[in-house]
């Protein structure tokens, strides 16, 4: 069997990964470079705290088991945990429950009181009305870790094609035998559509259009500190923010280092199309929120800020599974600014299905043919 994978960010490269693992054949394309767009523009988060009950939590709970098994040198795998704060008395209302509702679908989420809390993060404000520590949450450098699944790939003889753009597609009895690149044409059995942000634009030229848009979001990152943040931490807004569907800007504090000492500072999200500009106004809202958080910041130089877009359904859950409408495509893409957490829980699932393994995480919800993902009228 032989696979195209198309987009080489981190859901690309875990897929690449796990099908060549499963003997499959596979050739990664990319129309630039291997990590370079929105895997390079994350956080690198690993997170189980910000997923209530549902498909999308036991996805990340399986991701997070699989985690350590494909790290390597260069990965910069951190299993610091999180602490997700609330800041008024309906927050900490909101978290308790939201808290309460995890710990029935075993996760792990461990509250914390004001000494405990002091003790975990000394230079976290006190004006703090609840707080939960989530042992379970970690950390990778992004790039770093899709590069390691990427050689991972490549050592099982999977192969990668850069400055390679699909323009279009062939297709025989009905089946999609091709794609036609920039690069001349591509055949295989099976074609993935890991395109991230662009799976929408993708999935047209390929026939089978998937309502993928993108998000936008930014983020600052200070100069290196002594040890300062020991976990990641954010107000409890996050989650809100996380499912909120307005294309109005959302923000939160969200907070943590890196092992280079720098501190990043997120998080916001707006709907912009695919304007990459970045936005003083956004990047201050972001450093205001931080510094409700970490007042000790004030003053700190900002060395950088980037920003990128985030691959966002409607219903909030990835795309996972084989395109009914043409025969030999399959879609990985749709997580949002989950990927790097749900990168190898999404190719192995993929993976499975594939090859016809039986999938230890249910595939149902994230199917390609339910009513957020698909074009009205465009199913079956």
């Amino acid at each position: 069997m032989k696979a195209i994978v198309i987009g080489a960010g981190i859901i690309g490269t875990a897929c690449a990964r796990e099908l060549a693992l499963a003997g499959v054949r596979v050739t990664l394309v990319d129309r630039a470079g291997a990590a370079g767009a929105t895997t390079a523009h994350g956080e690198g988060n690993v997170l189980v705290s910000d997923k209530g009950p549902g498909a999308e939590l036991r996805l990340a709970q399986f991701s997070r088991r699989l985690w350590p098994e494909v790290t390597g040198d260069g990965t910069e795998w951190q299993a610091k945990g999180g602490i997700v704060v609330a800041t008024t008395e309906e927050g900490a209302r909101e978290l308790t429950a939201f808290a309460a509702a995890q710990r029935t679908a075993g996760v792990r989420a461990e509250p914390l009181g004001p000494a405990e809390l002091a003790s975990a993060e000394p230079h976290l404000t006190r004006d703090v009305t609840a707080a939960v520590h989530y042992p379970d949450d970690a950390q990778v450098q992004p790039a770093g870790a899709a590069n390691v699944l990427l050689d991972a790939a490549r050592r099982e003889g999977a192969t990668l094609l850069t400055g390679c753009e699909v323009l279009g597609t062939v297709a025989r009895g009905g089946r999609l035998t091709a794609v036609r690149t920039t690069a001349g044409t591509l055949e295989a059995d099976l074609f993935v559509n890991a395109a991230g942000p662009w799976a929408g634009v993708l999935s047209r030229r390929l026939g089978a259009p998937v309502d993928v848009r993108p998000r936008r979001g930014e983020i600052l990152v200070t100069t290196p500190l002594p040890p300062t943040v020991f976990h990641k931490v954010y107000d409890a807004d996050y989650v809100g923010a996380v499912g909120g569907d307005t294309d109005e800007l959302q923000a939160s504090a969200v907070v943590e280092s890196t092992r280079a000492g720098t501190v990043l500072l997120g998080s916001s999200r707006r709907a912009a199309g695919f304007d990459d500009r970045l936005r003083p106004e956004v990047l201050s809202v972001i450093a205001e929120r931080a510094l409700r958080l970490f007042p000790c910041l004030s003053g700190v130089p900002a060395m950088r800020a980037y920003g990128g877009f985030r691959p966002y359904v409607t219903d909030h859950l990835p795309i996972i599974g084989a395109d009914p409408r043409v025969d030999g495509l399959w879609h990985a893409t749709g997580h949002e600014g989950a990927g790097i957490g749900l990168a190898p829980g999404t190719a192995r699932l993929l993976t499975d299905l594939v090859t016809g393994r039986t999938p230890e995480v249910d595939a149902a919800p994230f199917r390609v043919d339910r009513p957020a993902v698909l074009p009205q009228g465009a199913a079956g």
